[in-house]
């Protein structure tokens, strides 16, 4: 069974979204992390770009395949998670706390409650 914290949105395609004060921490869900296998690079999106909600803006590789990272919600890319570069198998062991991939100031708040909650989200995955 997979860990899916309560106070966390998630996309459909296993990004969760922590938004606290305008600005959503972004990374992968313990499912998708799971699904995966060994994590062995991880492709982070440039600080400054703008992306949009539902587009590609980073890439995870493992032992089994490389993988696409969706936006969860459309915003600038304010910080991206640098330890990820030199240990992306951070994201295997902490999904959900130094495995975070980037930090977005969000464009519209409006998308986030478009996101599922954690009882959504393990309706999907189920």
């Amino acid at each position: 069974m997979s860990n899916i914290p309560e106070n966390l949105r998630y996309a459909k395609s296993h990004e969760w979204a922590k938004i606290e004060e305008g600005v959503a921490t972004v990374g992968i869900t313990d499912y998708a992390q799971g699904s995966l296998g060994d994590i062995t690079y991880v492709q982070l999106p440039k600080v400054g770009a703008t992306v949009k909600a539902g587009e590609v803006f980073g890439v995870v590789e493992s032992v089994k395949a490389a993988s696409d990272i969706y936006a969860p919600v459309s915003g600038t890319v304010v910080s991206a998670n640098a330890a990820l570069e030199a240990s992306p198998d951070l994201l295997n062991r902490e999904p959900f706390a130094g495995g975070w991939i980037a930090r977005l100031k969000v464009a519209d708040a409006g998308e986030a409650a478009a996101l599922l909650d954690a009882e959504g989200y393990r309706k999907a995955t189920a």
